[in-house]
């Protein structure tokens, strides 16, 4: 690798998102993959296609890109038919109302509508992972003309509908609308006889006594993520454009009727804004406080030192502080800082 660089720091992206100077900071590795998730999935697909099948990956430090892959460029490879979780294509009993796992500690999946116009051609749609994060399921459906509001909460009921209720379920969205509307909002319309606290009729009511009531008795947790981000939620990428292509289209698409997976597009992405101390915003259904994006707190499997220069020991929770992995308190350091 000594002849790609000569030892000098200048030139060392030799491809888009290869880098050579891994060699200058870490002895015996040659080059690395640098990038978005977005931008590490498309290499790895570059490499699909001119013939190579299997790759042995390691990061630097290796744990904290473990999970970095893992959580963000895995469930896009999956989606690209470039990789399938350990267990998937193993038959699973089906229930009567079209659920998709009979057993499973804990369903992720995302949820969101689309209207070009608001009110115009509109769609939902909704994509299901395992407890890991690996996309398993989709759908998609068009709804005529209807505003935003309307497509997310019919993408919020079709994916309640979808799902087991007997497993806990966690719910990414981007709407803060449709979220508060079923936890913050709900309890005081329902005080209310259905009306706002201005007294007016509870908008798109019907839709939310639906849902409602397809969330009693059911652990659900609501997580907020922001929409159209540069290496944002993978899951809410598949669902927003999985419902903008059905609003453009009108016409229902699901994995269950063969149709290909839902392509994020890119340019529809913008940088992330910077984040408000506290993280990303949650609520819950019955049980359930999880949290999303990088703010979710992991059990460390190794011992490791926090960026506020004490250390964690294994089994202690963990969250991501920035570019590395430590305290839960140091990370609202980092956030507010």
């Amino acid at each position: 690798m000594l002849a790609l660089h000569g030892g000098g720091r200048d030139g060392l992206e030799i491809h888009p998102n290869l880098w050579t100077g891994i060699r200058l900071v870490r002895g015996g590795a040659g080059t690395a993959l640098v990038g978005s998730h977005q931008e590490i999935a498309d290499r790895i697909e570059e490499y699909h296609r001119l013939g190579i099948d299997e790759f042995i990956l390691s990061g630097y430090p290796h744990l904290e890109e473990a999970y970095w892959f893992g959580e963000g460029v895995l469930p896009l490879l999956a989606a690209r038919g470039l990789w399938t979780p350990p267990g998937a294509g193993v038959d699973v009993p089906r229930t009567r109302a079209g659920m998709m796992r009979a057993m499973n500690d804990r369903i992720i999946a995302a949820c969101d509508g689309a209207s070009k116009g608001n009110p115009g051609k509109a769609a939902w749609g909704w994509v299901a992972a395992d407890a890991h994060g690996s996309p398993e399921r989709w759908a998609a459906g068009p709804l005529g003309t209807a505003t935003n509001n309307v497509a997310e909460l019919t993408a919020l009921e079709e994916l309640l509908k979808a799902t087991d209720p007997s497993v806990p379920l966690e719910v990414r969205m981007d709407s803060q609308y449709a979220m508060k509307a079923v936890t913050t909002w709900l309890p005081g319309w329902k005080r209310n006889g259905w009306r706002t606290s201005a007294g007016k009729p509870v908008a798109n009511q019907e839709l939310v006594v639906a849902i409602d009531t397809l969330l009693a008795g059911r652990d659900v947790t609501f997580v907020h993520v922001a929409a159209h981000q540069v290496g944002g939620d993978a899951l809410n990428a598949l669902a927003d454009q999985a419902a903008t292509d059905v609003a453009a289209s009108q016409e229902a698409a699901s994995s269950a009727l063969g149709s290909p997976w839902p392509q994020p597009d890119p340019s529809r992405a913008a940088a992330p804004k910077a984040k408000s101390k506290g993280g990303a915003r949650t609520g819950t259904r019955k049980t359930g406080t999880g949290t999303g994006g990088t703010g979710r707190a992991i059990t460390a499997k190794f011992p490791g030192r926090c960026a506020c220069g004490r250390p964690y020991a294994a089994g202690e929770k963990i969250t991501k502080n920035g570019s590395s992995w430590g305290h839960p308190e140091c990370r609202e350091a980092v956030t507010a800082g």
